[in-house]
């Protein structure tokens, strides 16, 4: 009696064909899911802010201007938010509303408790007569805002948001332990220094993407 003989599926071409279509269809939107839940931020955000920043470290060291050290970095303060909320909302209108709105709102959410409390902070330390302290609060809360934030930003920059959050927490652990002849060089290296570099990086790393 003669064993029947053992069939080999053969797959055709097409089967392979549609196959790969569908995984790459697949991938794409999966692609656009995770781009539409996340926040790309641009990096002319951060060096614009940065730029800010420094101009107020320059005029805080000068003498003239020392002794109203906290009203120039509360008004650069309100410059940079400005300024790189526009560059934020400019980049959301180019990539449609629809789509980062949604991304747009969580990165909001993440980043402004930690800026409110900072907010209050500064007019209670204020009225305490305690405005040593408050640089390094500045740097510290900005740090853990950045962090939060870093959450829910573009695959592709999340790190480097992270990093640049953390970085901001340890300027501000160091400087409450800094005499206040430092703070302004302190403030000057986060807000500026910092700002710029990681904008440089997220925009380089923009471009490659």
């Amino acid at each position: 009696m003669t064993r029947p003989s053992s069939v080999i599926p053969i797959r055709s071409e097409a089967a392979a064909a549609i196959e790969s279509r569908a995984l790459g269809t697949l991938a794409y939107i999966r692609a656009s899911i995770e781009s539409s839940s996340s926040m790309d931020v641009p990096g002319m955000a951060g060096i614009v802010m940065g730029m800010v920043g420094l101009l107020a470290a320059i005029l805080v060291s000068l003498p003239r201007w020392a002794a109203h050290w906290l009203g120039i970095w509360i008004g650069a303060a309100a410059i940079a938010l400005i300024v790189g909320g526009a560059l934020v909302a400019r980049q959301i209108v180019i990539r449609g509303h629809a789509r980062y709105w949604g991304p747009a709102r969580k990165f909001l959410l993440c980043l402004c408790p930690a800026l409110l409390a900072g907010a209050v902070l500064t007019g209670v330390l204020y009225a305490a007569g305690a405005t040593g302290v408050i640089p390094g609060m500045w740097l510290l809360l900005y740090g853990c805002a950045v962090l939060s934030a870093s959450t829910v930003t573009n695959a592709g920059i999340t790190r480097l948001i992270g990093v640049m959050g953390a970085l901001f927490v340890a300027l501000g652990a160091m400087t409450f332990a800094l005499p206040a002849t430092a703070h302004t060089a302190m403030l000057g290296l986060g807000f500026g220094a910092l700002h710029i570099i990681f904008g440089l990086l997220i925009g380089s790393s923009a471009d490659a993407r």
